[in-house]
């Protein structure tokens, strides 16, 4: 009696640890995953040069893509919600690396939608799947598990156009089938994560379901609680769509700065997002999601606002502070939803995954339409308003946990996965 207690004891320390080693892997396949998805905008110069694209077709390319990627995401979440499926972690990679060999021969428009039909395919399986994996090792830290998994998102997606500039640009089209060579890596690296999810991952889920959880809302305050995480990212992802996309088209319009110079600010506000991601998870799990959440969005306003105002040299200060500000926002987010809606862990990622990417699309293409009636300085004016949505983060319900539950007789342990 007495050892099978102290095996237990054992067991349940071992479940709450933070398992600091899977984390990273994720984190750096979700770097090599994000990377490959941006290398599909960063060569649609030479797609629209070798086969006559107009940008109407261009966007018909970025929209297979970023509605593949959004509509698949959930579904797939919700499924492993049921069946959870880890080697779906690395048979995932093969859809990105066919997509980029796809596009390293095409030579006809059809193959060009197919390939990017084909990334977005890869980044569906490979975003939900990943998110559970680190809440599975978060051991209690979930905040800083999404936070550092987001992160290597981050860094790829600013490193996928880097990429594309050093070789894409130098030797063509075909070169990238060098970058779909990196899928396979990510895939062997995903194998083993998908052996700690078999072996370790599920067992961890099954003990932190004998932990204090979340007590679910009514089903009508989720609703009204994801319906407000929605409209949340709506604000968070087409303001950062803004400055992603068209900041140094801003900063040449209006001071004249250089492409250098336009470009440097470009990645200050790039690194100031990546350091903003790593902070808002630990701060969510230090003084509550609500209000990170709350000061996240909203916090940004009053830069915001100043931001089409300012001189060319408050301009750089100015989007240093609103990328760390507005950054911290999405892993909070994403641990609420989780917890607003216990035992959905895949099912909620791959929603605002799913919808954070759709929105980032959508929002690039409407302000780019916006841009070439009104201006530039006009976008601005009116983006800068985006961040008071934040104001219903108010709204958002509060998330109770239960007591922990008593141990369980002799005899009636659940039986070993």
């Amino acid at each position: 009696m007495g050892g099978r207690t102290i095996t237990a004891n054992k067991q349940v320390q071992a479940t709450s640890e933070t398992a600091f080693g899977v984390i990273l892997a994720i984190s750096f396949c979700h770097l090599l995953n994000d990377m490959m998805q941006a290398l599909l905008p960063a060569i649609y110069p030479n797609l629209k040069a070798e086969l006559g694209l107009t940008f109407g077709q261009i966007g018909i390319v970025t929209l297979a893509y970023q509605v593949t990627a959004s509509i698949l995401q959930p579904m797939i979440g919700l499924y492993a919600d049921k069946r959870p499926t880890p080697m779906a972690l690395p048979f995932g990679t093969l859809f990105s690396l066919a997509g980029l060999a796809v596009l390293s021969v095409a030579h006809t428009y059809g193959l060009v939608v197919i390939g990017a039909c084909l990334l977005g395919m890869g980044s569906s399986v490979f975003h939900p799947e990943s998110s559970r994996v680190a809440r599975m090792a978060a051991g209690g830290r979930h905040g800083l598990a999404q936070s550092l998994f987001q992160v290597g998102g981050n860094a790829g997606s600013a490193l996928g156009p880097l990429a594309a500039a050093v070789v894409v640009v130098r030797w063509g089209q075909s070169s990238l089938m060098f970058f779909a060579l990196l899928a396979l890596l990510a895939g062997g690296i995903l194998w083993n994560v998908a052996g700690w999810y078999r072996t370790q991952g599920l067992a961890r889920m099954r003990a932190a379901a004998k932990g204090p959880q979340p007590i679910a809302p009514p089903s009508r305050q989720v609703v009204t609680g994801i319906s407000i995480l929605l409209a949340l990212i709506f604000s968070k992802y087409v303001y950062l769509a803004s400055l992603t996309n068209y900041l140094t088209f801003y900063m040449m319009e209006k001071f004249g700065s250089s492409v250098q110079g336009a470009q440097m600010h470009l990645f200050l506000f790039l690194g100031a997002v990546a350091a903003g991601t790593v902070a808002g998870g630990p701060l969510g799990d230090r003084f509550g999601r609500k209000y990170v959440i709350w000061f996240s969005i909203l916090g940004v306003l009053p830069f915001s606002l100043l931001l089409p105002f300012a001189g060319a040299f408050w301009t750089g200060p100015l989007v240093v502070i609103i990328g760390l500000i507005l950054a911290s926002a999405f892993p909070a987010i994403v641990v609420f939803a989780q917890e607003l809606a216990p035992g959905k862990v895949g099912m909620m990622s791959g929603l605002l995954f799913g919808f954070s990417f759709g929105m980032g699309g959508l929002g690039a293409a409407i302000l780019g339409v916006l841009a070439d009636k009104t201006g530039i300085e006009t976008v601005y004016r009116l983006c800068a308003f985006l961040p008071a949505i934040g104001l219903l983060a108010a709204f958002l319900p509060k998330i109770e946990k239960h007591p922990p539950l008593p141990p369980t007789p002799p005899g009636l342990e659940p039986e070993a996965l």
